[in-house]
């Protein structure tokens, strides 16, 4: 038990709502939307996802701990061994997926293994760069949705891409598109708003290791930004019943703006790693809980 305890501590199995929500909450518009679930696929896909991202927070304490006096869970030999087996199984099932599907869950899942690597591995990692809020946001947020609606819907419904010897083309469904994107606003937007408010909380941390976050070019400016995007995602709501892609239920959420700037005004007067930064995680919580339950709760009653 203590083994297993220290390698859940080793990959923060605490940290991981943000796949599961952007999974369930996705899976809860897709029966809204009367879109069959392809359970085979789906539970492919999850195993993957949950899988890959324990590697790249395992990948990140492997690294970070070179660095910053911190003790890894077990000996570094040992520790570099569980990125592998969890590297090599969530990839096995990323090609038995993509076999099962066609070429853009392939190049889209290689994209997302990609980006989760050299997240915090290589010479110019993306953690220490300003892009790590961006591209958490649209990985976690924009991508995940995405790869799930595309496996259950019908082909060619998202977008459909065709390779020869002589051309290469691709063919996008505009409406749907637009659809998945609007809707990945609210994903995107809480999950970047956990790497910006970790940042803004060890900016002083960062400068010192030349680690330049957006933070430490957007100053101040970073706050509002923080409030803003979770605004946003109550926007993205209302264009969403307007456009009748949510049931008018799902505007109950705009209820939890009131708890959400409880602690947006917390966090914009102290911003503390130790105290504050679970505001943003709370916040999370709070949004994409509230969202998942009431798509969930339209299907019900559709």
């Amino acid at each position: 038990m203590r083994v297993i305890k220290r390698f859940l501590d080793y990959v923060e199995i605490r940290t991981k709502i943000t796949s599961l929500f952007a999974f369930f909450m996705t899976i809860a518009f897709l029966l809204y939307s009367g879109e069959s679930i392809e359970w085979k696929l789906t539970g492919i896909f999850f195993c993957s996802m949950f899988l890959f991202d324990l590697t790249t927070t395992a990948i990140n304490n492997y690294i970070d701990t070179k660095t910053n006096g911190q003790i890894l869970q077990f000996r570094r030999s040992t520790a570099f061994v569980h990125i592998l087996m969890l590297l090599g199984i969530s990839m096995a099932l990323g090609l038995y997926l993509a076999y099962l599907t066609d070429l853009v869950v392939f190049l889209l899942g290689g994209l997302c293994f990609l980006c989760g690597v050299f997240y915090t591995y290589g010479p110019l990692p993306i953690s220490r760069q300003p892009l790590g809020e961006i591209l958490s946001g649209i990985f976690y947020g924009l991508l995940i949705p995405f790869i799930l609606m595309y496996i259950n819907m019908p082909e060619g419904m998202l977008l459909s891409l065709n390779l020869s010897m002589e051309t290469i083309s691709i063919s996008l469904q505009v409406w749907p598109i637009v659809k998945v994107l609007i809707f990945s606003v609210i994903p995107v937007c809480v999950t970047a708003n956990i790497m910006l408010a970790n940042n803004i909380c060890d900016l002083e941390k960062d400068i010192q290791v030349k680690r330049h976050t957006l933070p430490y070019y957007l100053g101040d400016k970073a706050l509002y930004l923080f409030a803003g995007m979770y605004y946003l995602t109550y926007v993205a709501v209302i264009a969403m019943v307007v456009l009748k892609i949510l049931s008018p239920l799902c505007l109950l959420t705009i209820l939890t703006l009131v708890a959400v700037q409880k602690n947006i005004s917390q966090f914009l007067k102290l911003q503390d790693k130790a105290v504050t930064f679970v505001l943003a995680i709370k916040n999370y919580v709070i949004i994409m809980g509230a969202n998942t339950v009431l798509i969930f709760i339209s299907h019900l009653l559709t």
